[in-house]
Parts: structure tokens; sequence; C-alpha cells
């Protein structure tokens, strides 16, 4: 099926970023998808599920860099980057979604490192740079972004206790952090850790970001973590102990007390279809496509996901035009509304498949597990619409002023 660029927006894409798009496509159609069932064969067994990489994946990589479909995701503000807007790279990365395991890491635009490379582009020193975002930018390596921690409520960042502490010229840093995606995968060189510098400082600024690098001594990957019963191996969502670990002071990003600055700046329905229209599946005396409830289903999950991609190239038009800081109501929304959105799809979709979508026969219980984490993963769902009813809140007086300038119309005409 070929993608269609949204006509409402189709004059603000380049005629590269078309090109592009038209070989993201092809790409996750006729490499990735079918790649997907080799993949999870090449998956290690056991323990060794974390010791080893599918081979095709770095076929893919290959592949997809020779066809310059590489580090898209690093808009044209950064030189590292393949010089697209936001809003040309929201267009890629729904089409990376349809194979949401594989084509992003295909391309090196797969979170955590996305992200992390971010980090280091935007506020990294020259050093560290080029000892880290290099082989990031090249795919030779991956790293993790070590925040949240068992022993308090991380949603809020300033509850954050890992310390990291001045020591001559080093830091040791000790915490105990989990759900730390990316962790458990065996090319995972560094971390990066959030952690307090300074507790008398305001709060904003008591806590720093440092590099670490994952065979330093004193880190105790303790496992890694089940979502819905799925480890995704061999990335995973690990528990760490970072027990007296130590690291040069130039590992720290930006300098201390800058962390919240960094972290602020970081931060199915064709199968439905598909198993509606088979011929052989039939209720009380009808084919499933002919019950009313389907239709509704399927006319429901259409106007859910089309009014979900508005809001997220809305939020990545603004981005380009007023920057991150300045379009955080419109970043927001879209947090919050994308993953609902697909657990309301996909849960229609298990539906429609019956006992056969619980299992892992079809991707659809993987795919709600994916959902459902990321209600958590970028933020809770409750910060975000918190955000964003301040930021309504502070246009009351300027609503109530135009409001007032308006003529008053006598109700009794």
């Amino acid at each position: 099926m070929v993608y269609t660029i949204p006509s409402l927006i189709e004059d603000r894409i380049s005629p590269r970023a078309k090109e592009l798009i038209k070989l993201v496509d092809d790409f996750v159609e006729n490499d990735c998808i079918p790649a997907e069932e080799v993949y999870f064969k090449q998956l290690g067994k056991g323990e060794e599920r974390f010791k080893y990489i599918p081979p095709i994946i770095e076929e893919l990589k290959k592949k997809a860099r020779s066809l310059g479909l590489w580090n898209l995701f690093l808009s044209k503000h950064y030189s590292e980057g393949a010089g697209l807007t936001n809003l040309e790279y929201a267009l890629m990365a729904e089409i990376m979604g349809k194979s949401i395991r594989i084509a992003p890491e295909a391309t090196n635009c797969s979170a955590p490192d996305t992200g992390n490379m971010e980090v280091f582009a935007k506020y990294g020193s020259p050093e560290q740079k080029e000892k880290w975002l290099k082989p990031l930018l090249n795919g030779e390596i991956r790293s993790a972004f070590a925040m949240t921690e068992k022993a308090v409520a991380s949603s809020d960042a300033t509850n954050i206790e890992a310390s990291i502490k001045r020591v001559g010229n080093q830091y040791v840093i000790n915490g105990h952090k989990w759900w730390i995606s990316g962790a458990g995968d065996p090319r995972c060189a560094l971390f990066l850790v959030m952690g307090k510098t300074n507790e008398s400082a305001h709060k904003h600024k008591q806590h720093s970001l440092i590099i670490v690098p994952r065979n330093t001594p004193g880190i105790t990957i303790v496992r890694a973590l089940t979502v819905f019963g799925y480890d995704d191996a061999p990335e995973g969502h690990c528990e760490i102990i970072f027990k007296d670990v130590k690291v040069p002071v130039q590992n720290i990003i930006l300098g201390e007390g800058r962390g919240f600055e960094i972290i602020q700046g970081r931060l199915g329905p064709d199968l439905m279809l598909m198993r509606v229209t088979d011929p052989s599946r039939r209720t009380f005396g009808k084919f499933l496509s002919e019950h009313e409830t389907i239709i509704a289903d399927i006319a429901q999950s259409r106007m859910l996901i089309d009014q979900a991609r508005l809001l997220v190239l809305n939020a990545a038009d603004m981005i380009d035009k007023v920057g991150a800081k300045s379009a955080l109501k419109e970043i927001g929304m879209a947090k919050v509304i994308v993953p609902n959105m697909l657990l309301k799809v996909i849960d229609r979709s298990i539906q429609s498949y019956g006992a056969g979508g619980l299992c892992d026969d079809f991707p659809l219980a993987y795919i709600y597990s994916i959902g459902r984490t990321l209600k958590f993963a970028d933020g809770p769902d409750e910060v975000h619409i918190q955000q964003i009813g301040k930021l309504e809140l502070k246009r009351a007086r300027k609503v109530k002023e135009e409001y007032e300038k308006r003529p008053k119309i006598n109700a009794k005409l």
C-alpha cells in the first residue's frame, strides 16, 4: 500500500523529503516487514536472548544506509542530521511504525538512542561528541537513559535520588534505577545517568546528567523486566544498581545542575480489516464485516487514527516554527492522545480476532503492550494533562478581555 502525504501539508514537504518518504515506504514494506519473522527466529534462547543480535538487523542497516535512510530523526537544526524538518520526519516515523521492532533500528532512528544522540548533539562537548556521538550516529554502539528509580515517584523528576558526588577529579555515582530501556543490549556502551549533585540548590538545579560507560566497575544489571510478559530482548528494560561508580569529571554534560535543562530539551487497523473481510470468518450467518458493531468499530478506529495523526503532525510543525519549548501544549496533547488511540484501536482489533488476538500468533498483543507502556514511557498522561490545562488557563485573561470587547447582544431580540 503506497503511502500518501496528507494533502493539507503536501506543499510544506520538500522534493527531497518526498523522495525519502517513498524510499522509506518501499524499505519498510519490502524489506523490514518481510524480515520480522526472520528476526524473531534469529533471537537467542533463554539467557542468550540478551547476548545475541539477530544478523538480519545489520543486513538491513547496511541497506538503509546505502539508500540514504540514516539518522533521519535529527532535524536540520543539527549539522549531524539528515537536514529534514520535524514535520517531514514525522511522516517517515509514521511509516516506520508499521514495523516498530525493526524499521527504526534499521534506519538508526530508534529510542533511546535518538534522544541520547540529540543530547550529545545539542549539549555535548567536542570531546564527548567525538567519543560517543560519532559511533552512535554510525550505528556502531547503542545507549540507555537512566533516570527512573524504583523507590520514588519518578514522574516528578525532582524526586530522583541517585547521587553524583564530586571527589577530586572524579564523580562517584550511587543509585538504584529501573525500567532502563536498551540496557540489556550487548551493544549498549554507555548510560546517561540522572542524579543529584547539589541537594541544597533550587529543586530544578539539584540534578545533573553524566556519561557512565557500561563497563565501569560498580554497575550491576539486576534483571530485565517484562511488559505484559514481553522482555523485549535483546534491548530489554532493566533494573540497575550503581554502587560507587567512578567516572572522570569530563563526563558531566553541560555542567552541574543542568540536568533539567537537558532532559526538557530531550524529552494495527489493517490487520482488523483483513480479519473481518476473511471469507472463512462467519458468525450467526454473517461475515464479520457485515455486523453493525464491527462496521462501527472500524469507523471509530479510523476517526481516532486520523485525529491523532493530525495532532502529531501539528506538534511537529509547531516545533519547526517556534521550537519545542513554545510547543509544549501541542507536544503534550499528542503524547496523551496517541497511546490512548493506539490502545483503543488495538483492543478492537484483538476483539475481532477472538482468542487468537491474545497470543503470539498475531502481533496484536505485543503492540498493545507497547501502547500501554507509552502511557508511562514519555511521561505519565496525568503530568501532560496538568501541563496542558495550566497552559490553557494562562489564556483566561486574554479570552476575557476579548469577550468584553464584543458588542453586547440583546437576548430579547
